[in-house]
């Protein structure tokens, strides 16, 4: 006897009303070729990423009596993972909440902060993938704008004057994605301070901060000692993306919200994967730094390469910043008469693939749609030099 099918279940609204997904390895990704150069993602050569120190220290962990590494743990985490990154972030641990990776923290913070329907101030271009996690708060946006000094506190100001009160504000401070941009010190200071005069909360995601390549970063004590911060960081860019471990250096005021709400999705983090990486990173307390500074030197070379690739191949085609850290080059288009569109499609053609710039914005109001961004982290200098040919190339085209 064939069962009569069943009418396909209702989508709880929450789901139905998600957009598409676009970019960041979906469906919407064009063709390639067998050879192409992709320049899509920020993801960290694994040549500069601590395997065999990791391997190692799985099979201490694992040689342990009683195996504590493959039981339950705490919400907020385990010591001394907990303990190595308090004093990395200069707080007391009681504030550290461990996460799996960055996207992680930030979707703790909006559910902890934003009520359905809020307001929330967001950067202008933005890193995408915020905007989905936020879908799931229904929240409405409030766009500022972004350069090469982070944030416009200055445009946020004045729409806070004009009677703008989000409930949270969204921003990438260091080395920013896409635009590169860095914050200064003296502007950190001014942003906390708006967050405690009008009652917001500042969701300040950091990943690239540590990806320097010379005098070191800002300060994040504006961050840190303000119980209107929610100041998110992880290993993704450092350590490794396949780790999914990172944190939270959370309010005081906050932190019981955090806590009980992470109880009540997934519990806590991988305890084997926080033991390893907490016992790598004592084991050898040089061993964070000394993997920074070779990912640094190999970064800056592969950016340094690029740019001087593009002006070779592609001559006043590109206006360009030499990035100061992170892993992303944010050229603009200096002819007005070269259509952004039709060069992403004749770079595919010649088989470069990137993100262009209008996939970063989050409101009118900027040029990003004549941007667009390189991901140079995991592509070798030879590799970055054909790319800026293969450009050269597609220009010539049009």
């Amino acid at each position: 006897m064939t069962a009569t099918p069943t009418a396909p279940a209702r989508k709880p609204a929450l789901i139905a009303g998600f957009t598409a997904p676009q970019g960041f390895g979906d469906a919407t990704l064009r063709d390639k070729r067998p050879d192409a150069i992709e320049l899509l993602g920020g993801i960290p050569d694994p040549g500069v990423l601590p395997a065999a120190e990791l391997a190692a220290a799985t099979a201490r962990v694992l040689a342990r009596p009683g195996l504590p590494a493959l039981q339950y743990s705490r919400t907020e985490g385990i010591s001394p993972l907990r303990e190595w990154v308090a004093a990395r972030e200069g707080v007391p641990v009681d504030r550290i909440v461990i996460t799996n990776g960055g996207f992680h923290g930030l979707s703790l913070g909006i559910q902890a902060v934003v009520e359905r329907g809020d307001l929330v101030a967001v950067d202008n271009p933005i890193f995408p993938l915020f905007l989905r996690g936020l879908q799931l708060s229904g929240a409405q946006t409030l766009p500022v704008t972004v350069g090469s000094h982070g944030i416009d506190v200055d445009e946020l100001d004045a729409r806070l004057r004009q009677g703008a009160r989000p409930a949270a504000l969204y921003t990438v401070p260091d080395f920013h994605n896409p635009s590169q941009g860095t914050l200064p010190a003296a502007a950190r200071t001014r942003l906390v301070e708006l967050a405690e005069h009008y009652g917001f909360v500042i969701l300040a995601d950091n990943p690239y901060r540590e990806l320097w390549y010379a005098g070191g970063p800002e300060s994040v004590d504006a961050f840190n000692t303000s119980e209107h911060v929610i100041h998110i960081n992880t290993f993704t860019k450092t350590l490794g993306p396949g780790l999914r471990l990172g944190w939270l250096v959370a309010p005081e005021r906050l932190l019981p919200d955090l806590v009980a709400l992470r109880s009540r999705q997934d519990s806590h983090s991988s305890t084997l994967v926080q033991a390893v990486v907490g016992e790598a990173l004592t084991a050898d307390p040089g061993l964070f730094d000394a993997t920074l500074g070779r990912a640094r030197e190999l970064y800056r070379t592969r950016a340094e390469s690029l740019i001087a690739a593009l002006e070779r191949e592609a001559p006043g085609a590109f206006d360009t910043v030499r990035p100061a850290g992170g892993l992303f080059l944010w050229p603009r288009l200096a002819d007005a008469a070269v259509d952004p569109d039709r060069l992403a499609a004749a770079a595919s053609a010649e088989g470069v693939e990137y993100q262009r710039g209008s996939f970063f914005a989050s409101g009118p109001g900027t040029d990003s749609h004549r941007h667009l961004r390189f991901a140079y982290g995991d592509v070798p200098v030879p590799r970055l030099e054909e790319a800026a040919v293969r450009l050269g190339r597609a220009l010539e085209r049009l």
